[in-house]
């Protein structure tokens, strides 16, 4: 691979996470003018206690001294503190990735295998039964709203048939060691099925649509040609070069799912990043949402140039353009 073109992928995307360490300080700054105002609405404090709580909170000073401070914390990954829980904001975003990281990597890689095959089924019987019901059905989940098909999936699942839980990573009586592990893959059910739903149908078209394209190369009539059969054209072949758009989607996706499992979370109480984030919005807690905002778009970032430099590893036309 051309090692200019890496450092200046890696350089563009230094460049877009360094905006967006400015953009994030003024952002929220904007539309939060004074948060001990809000936080301590209704209280009676002296105006010494509104300036200690200021200083607390890393809000005293000229707007150049807090963001010269919060360029220098968060070159040192100190995020500041939480003005709910008092605790560091880095800590609590740690503290609950993994439980939206474990989400996030189930339905990433549960919509991503089951996307695929139908858009190989669909692709190879084009104009069949199978291609216009596997397409009409995933478009149709692709087209809604992530939160809106997680409500129905618990108003079935959960609370009409009481499959299973109505919310939570585990029971609160549930023992440690396999027994917790069993209970916590029995509570992910509802949410990974709501965000592997909502992502099918994108990996499905995309791959229907990538197959289609490759099925018109010559080099699949020249395989037919020397006698190969149709499976064994398509799988050795067709597929393996039409996967290259599906493979990069799956890195960009991992980071923007990361990021939109908002509604889901919030939905099945999930204790992840996208609960965080609603409780966040609640406080208003300004330091939780610049860290979680840091967050959402690093992983974004980091997957695009992941995506970029993998597509231009598996694509030769790319590695020498």
């Amino acid at each position: 691979m051309n090692r200019r073109r890496v450092i200046g992928k890696i350089l563009a995307s230094v460049g877009t996470l360094l905006f967006v360490v400015v953009f994030n300080f003024f952002l929220f700054r904007v539309v939060e003018s004074d948060p001990v105002a809000n936080l301590y609405r209704g209280r009676n404090l002296s105006q010494e206690q509104r300036e200690e709580l200021r200083r607390e909170f890393g809000l005293d000073g000229s707007q150049a001294e807090q963001f010269a401070r919060y360029v220098v914390q968060t070159a040192q990954l100190n995020l500041g503190r939480s003005y709910v829980s008092n605790e560091p904001v880095a800590s609590e975003i740690a503290r609950r990735a993994w439980p939206t990281v474990a989400l996030v990597g189930v339905s990433a890689l549960l919509s991503a295998l089951i996307g695929i095959l139908i858009g190989i089924v669909a692709a190879w019987r084009r104009g069949s039964k199978t291609d216009y019901v596997s397409t009409g059905f995933t478009m149709t989940t692709y087209s809604m709203p992530d939160f809106w098909l997680g409500m129905l999936l618990l108003l079935v699942f959960a609370v009409g048939l009481g499959w299973f839980p109505v919310g939570g990573i585990a029971d609160p009586q549930t023992g440690g060691g396999l027994e917790r592990l069993i209970d916590q893959a029995h509570h992910i059910v509802l949410p990974a099925a709501t965000l592997t739903l909502a992502y099918l149908g994108e990996y499905a078209l995309i791959m229907r649509s990538s197959l289609l394209d490759t099925m018109r190369e010559d080099y699949l009539l020249l395989a037919r040609a020397k006698g190969l059969r149709d499976v064994a054209v398509r799988n050795r072949h067709a597929v393996p070069n039409a996967l290259l758009p599906v493979t990069t989607l799956l890195a960009i996706n991992i980071g923007f799912v990361l990021s939109g499992a908002i509604a889901v979370e919030t939905i099945f109480s999930w204790p992840g990043l996208g609960l965080a984030t609603f409780e966040a919005l609640s406080g208003p807690d300004l330091p939780m949402l610049q860290g979680l905002f840091l967050v959402f778009s690093a992983a974004v970032i980091v997957a695009n140039l992941a995506a970029d430099l993998l597509y231009s590893y598996l694509d030769p036309r790319v590695r020498t353009a």
